[in-house]
């Protein structure tokens, strides 16, 4: 481009800084960052999410009878594309369309393990407390995100809600981008074991990221 090396410099400084592009930390080479990836991944939007999650997650609803949510990146927020409201109990509010916090909820963490270039945005607005339990400090908050992303599954536990708890997986693109994610959503006292998400949600909601993603081309592991 014919440009000065130090305007190249601050450029690319810039470029990583909003996470549009990645530096290895020991070759110095620089590289397309998970921002630029996750532009390419809208093209999936929040319908055709839904057309392709919304039988495993009728089914996941039977199968743990809890409220079950298929949400995907929206602004900073996680927008609800789908919900199966709990079997056999009447009064429950629709959630879909709506927008919920990304640090205080398990849709929300699930997500933000996999795009960490967020957690600054939200740094900068300020990370709002909801409930008691929820995660304001964004050095214990990396230091979930960073469980959630080795384990599959994230979680939490009256940090929007009081007496709510949930347990969420990402959901991934034939590219192993995460474009989506989808929760278990319940009382606490279903919904967890002595306060900790019960592993056996957690492994059946991961079972059922994993199914959703081979709808979108996903690898079968």
């Amino acid at each position: 481009m014919q440009l000065p090396r130090g305007t190249v410099y601050g450029i690319v400084r810039t470029l990583q800084t909003v996470g549009f592009v990645e530096q290895d930390s020991e070759s110095g080479k620089y590289q397309l960052g998970a921002a630029l990836l996750h532009i390419g991944a809208r093209s999936l939007n929040g319908n055709e999410l839904r057309r392709r999650a919304i039988n495993w997650a009728e089914a996941l609803a039977t199968r743990v009878d809890e409220s079950v949510l298929v949400g995907m990146l929206h602004d900073n927020h996680v927008l609800i594309v789908h919900h199966v409201h709990r079997p056999g109990e009447s009064l429950q509010a629709l959630e879909v369309g709506n927008l919920m916090p990304l640090h205080a909820t398990a849709l929300g963490k699930a997500l933000l393990a996999h795009h960490s270039y967020l957690v600054g945005e939200l740094a900068q607005e300020g990370l709002r407390r909801y409930t008691d339990a929820t995660l304001d400090d964004l050095d214990l908050l990396d230091a979930q995100l960073r469980e959630v992303a080795a384990r599959g599954w994230a979680s939490d536990v009256e940090e929007l809600l009081p007496g709510v708890a949930s347990v969420a997986a990402p959901i991934e693109n034939r590219d192993r981008l995460v474009v989506g994610v989808v929760a278990i959503s319940g009382a606490v006292e279903r919904v967890c074991s002595d306060r900790l998400p019960r592993t056996d949600l957690a492994q059946t909601v991961m079972e059922c990221g994993r199914a959703i993603s081979r709808e979108l081309g996903g690898t079968a592991w």
